[in-house]
């Protein structure tokens, strides 16, 4: 362990983990997941986690893994659907599910990230999503429009993958990879980035750095990855 390098996830995770915290989760379906500190949270045992995340993996794969072992309480997502195992438990009353519309989500983590305690939005507005929630009206270019108060993530624990990183925490995504890395990264108290490459200093173009090592505690090469996809779609090869 050198200054913000860490050999593993399990060690990278050392002491900021505990049952009942809330955790943000970058990744889209099964793309630019923190798989392998996904997997060292499963081996910890801990419990009873509300984690933020677009949608929760699909079954026994990403964020499903902590769905098949109970360890996750409530869910903060936007998008479910892919999911059996989160169904079933949702439909039996054995886990508690806060449905954020993407953009909102996304927005609530930014929020978060930037010290904003709340934001009002049309999204959701007459809807279940604005129940119980306060709302108020604001006079905007089309008159007088309803808008619904939503409330920024401050999470205890920001995961995230990566492409490359410096020593320093500097960090680049890859393509459609980055999606919401870059706003779950920066609504943890304490980040903690796998990666498939480290690099010296000075390597990486500044213009290029999709998230400053200010916001990253922690990192760790987590390389190889397979990279895996929900569904596997293909058409029958005509004969010639």
């Amino acid at each position: 362990m050198t200054g913000k390098l860490y050999p593993d996830a399990r060690t990278a995770l050392d002491g900021l983990l505990k049952d009942g915290m809330l955790i943000a989760s970058g990744g889209f379906g099964l793309c630019g997941i923190p798989e392998r500190l996904i997997d060292a949270i499963v081996e910890s045992g801990v419990k009873g986690l509300t984690v933020a995340s677009n949608n929760a993996g699909i079954d026994n794969q990403g964020l499903g893994k902590l769905l098949r072992t109970r360890q996750i309480a409530k869910m903060i997502s936007s998008y479910v659907g892919e999911n059996k195992e989160f169904e079933r438990q949702y439909l039996a009353g054995e886990l508690e599910v806060e449905f954020s519309p993407q953009g909102t989500l996304a927005e609530r983590m930014r929020a978060g990230g930037a010290g904003i305690p709340g934001f009002y939005t049309k999204t959701g507005v007459g809807t279940l999503v604005a129940e119980g929630k306060e709302s108020k009206v604001f006079d905007g270019p089309n008159g007088p429009t309803e808008y619904v108060l939503e409330q920024g993530i401050f999470a205890d624990l920001a995961i995230v993958k990566a492409w490359k990183a410096d020593t320093t925490g500097n960090v680049v995504f890859r393509k459609t990879a980055r999606n919401f890395n870059v706003p779950a990264a920066t609504c943890g108290k304490v980040c903690v980035v796998e990666v498939e490459e480290i690099v010296e200093p000075g390597t990486l173009d500044p213009d290029a750095i999709h998230l400053p090592g200010v916001y990253v505690q922690r990192l760790f090469v987590g390389a190889p990855y397979d990279k895996q996809i929900e569904f596997r779609t293909v058409r029958e090869r005509e004969s010639v």
